[in-house]
């Protein structure tokens, strides 16, 4: 779990509203990858993750099929996490691998960045990871992910569903993957969050409230 937080210089907050910093819930420590998956991971260069997660596209095929040209026009690997029309790990070209579902915490530190919509907690983990992110907005909470994403200038500009093509979506992979400063940026902001412990300050707040009202 995550929590999203505001701009902490918000005029209309009282002192009842702290700011934690994200809360993560990650993969036991004794959990490990499926074989498959590693060997497609040390078999080459980081790959770029593509996923969005429950919010795909009505035409899935077509998409897939987008992400796959993009990825071969910007020549990267890519890691594609499910929803994707059907397609089975036959149907891909040798540099894509496919999964149905996957651990960010784990997977994140190990690809070079991630296509993703932008919602909370993919934005939080990849900000965590310190990778950019091509954000492509569909709806609700992902405008304001892509927002933070653009503000914070730790990945190209969002790309609206509408407006993504093969061409806009190859370039800003080739930006997120070979931009220097896109990269310290969103490595620096990786380090800030991991240095947090979200879940350890909303248990000092609480813990603090429960003792005022005693």
């Amino acid at each position: 779990m995550l929590q999203f937080a505001r701009d902490s210089t918000a005029a209309d907050w009282g002192e009842f509203a702290h700011i934690t910093g994200y809360w993560f819930l990650d993969c036991p420590g004794d959990w490990q990858p499926p074989r498959d998956r590693v060997n497609f991971l040390e078999a080459g260069s980081p790959p770029v993750c593509v996923g969005f997660g429950s919010t795909l596209s009505r035409d899935t095929k077509q998409m897939a099929d987008l992400v796959l040209k993009a990825l071969a026009q910007s020549h990267q690997r890519g890691l594609l996490v499910a929803g994707w029309g059907g397609l089975s790990q036959s149907d891909l070209p040798p540099d894509v691998f496919m999964v149905d579902t996957v651990p960010f915490d784990g997977l994140f530190p190990r690809v070079a960045a991630a296509v993703q919509h932008g919602g909370a907690g993919t934005t939080a983990c990849a900000w965590r990871a310190g990778i950019p992110s091509v954000v492509v907005p569909f709806a609700l909470d992902q405008l304001f992910g892509c927002r933070l994403v653009s503000r914070s200038e730790t990945g190209p500009e969002p790309i609206p569903l509408k407006q993504i093509t093969v061409d806009r979506l190859a370039y800003a992979i080739r930006l997120a993957v070979m931009d220097q400063p896109t990269r310290t940026r969103a490595a620096a902001l990786g380090e800030k969050i991991r240095s947090e412990d979200g879940v350890e300050n909303a248990v000092r707040i609480i813990e603090q409230v429960i003792l005022r009202r005693n």
